[in-house]
């Protein structure tokens, strides 16, 4: 049985990796130099993938927090020192704790085999994550630089107003860490590192990663479809056509593709069947999502996924009869926030091309 080429939901490596040359240049030479690097991308655009094939060729350590899951500064602290664990010698690390002003208590959990990390609540104070961030800095060395990855930036102020000008205070004088900042929210991303008021205003190098470019997408797609006696290049343009090649949802639809393809490779319109099976599958999904919108963010999504108008169009507003412009500006940005909207080369676009098409399919019943 031929095997799938085609990836999608996880961190993928070759040979499922796509194009992103220039991209693995710019994040290469970054993060081989003194200097801090800030990568903004929508959600499922491929940021980890494209880190994590860097990183591997460059055999250093690496700890990741993801700021989406983190609930306070304590609990920053105490997520980096657990990952502190994974990535070097409990002996040589409990030096460096013995000299902390807040000993934290260490233990090892038998049912994961993972340390757990114990914070008094009553010493939840900055105090203790600068400790730790220092200790990240003492571990490192010119020869091993530990890079430090810290995704969904943007969460930094939901944690504490305070966070960014803590960070900054201690992470400035790191002379042997990459930090890597990745957040999905650009504008967000923008106002930390671009705003000369912010603590972190210029403080690494800032890359956006935009959709792969399509002529390399299809070369890729007509790879993984050339084992079929099939018009590889018309499937390639038809999956991109409907996903307008964004990353994951182009790798989703390729799969289903081929494993239609690899049933009967005479199939008709197996890009028609897979896109429909795959909203079939997240049917309900999509209810519940539909349900969440307020009745402007409806006629919004309404617009955008049945016209080719720009939304903040006097056109468009006057044709959905959403009201004043203000009004589908504050609705594009509660669901750009939500992630359900991007915004890359100031165009509009509904993220997920399945849910686009049930909103028309639906509407057109």
């Amino acid at each position: 049985m031929n095997r799938n080429p085609f990836k999608f939901g996880s961190i993928v490596d070759d040979p499922y990796f796509t194009d992103r040359i220039d991209e693995i240049k710019q994040v290469t030479a970054v993060l081989n130099s003194s200097n801090h690097l800030i990568l903004i991308s929508p959600r499922r655009y491929g940021k980890s993938s494209l880190v994590y094939k860097v990183i591997r060729t460059m055999n250093r350590p690496v700890i990741k927090v993801d700021f989406q899951l983190i609930t306070s500064i304590e609990d920053l602290a105490s997520q980096l020192l657990k990952r502190i664990y994974r990535t070097y010698p409990s002996e040589r690390i409990k030096q460096f704790i013995r000299h902390f002003r807040i000993i934290p208590t260490v233990s090892l959990n038998p049912a994961t085999n993972e340390i757990d990390i114990a914070i008094q609540p009553s010493s939840a104070d900055f105090p203790m994550l600068e400790d730790v961030l220092n200790m990240i800095e003492k571990l490192s060395t010119e020869k091993k630089r530990l890079i430090v990855v810290m995704d969904e930036f943007q969460e930094i102020s939901r944690i504490d107003i305070n966070l960014a000008r803590q960070l900054r205070s201690v992470m400035q004088y790191h002379q042997h860490v990459n930090y890597l900042f990745m957040g999905s929210q650009e504008s967000m991303i923008r106002e930390i590192f671009e705003k000369k008021k912010s603590p972190f205003y210029h403080f690494g190098f800032l890359l956006t990663l935009s959709k792969i470019n399509r002529n390399d997408f299809r070369i890729y797609l007509n790879d993984g479809f050339g084992l079929h006696k099939i018009n590889a290049g018309m499937i390639a343009d038809e999956i991109l056509d409907f996903t307008k090649c964004h990353p994951y949802y182009t790798q989703q639809l390729a799969f289903s593709v081929w494993e239609i393809l690899n049933s009967d490779p005479k199939t008709d319109n197996a890009v028609n069947q897979a896109i429909n099976k795959i909203i079939q599958i997240h049917d309900i999904d999509y209810e519940r999502l539909w349900g969440t919108f307020n009745n402007t963010d409806k006629k919004l999504l309404i617009g955008m996924s049945e016209s080719g108008l720009t939304p903040l169009s006097e056109a468009f507003y006057r044709k959905y009869d959403i009201g004043a412009a203000s009004t589908v500006f504050s609705s594009l940005k509660r669901i750009i926030n939500n992630g359900h909207i991007t915004k890359l080369e100031n165009k509009y676009e509904i993220d997920d091309p399945f849910f686009r098409f049930w909103i028309t399919e639906r509407r057109n019943q």
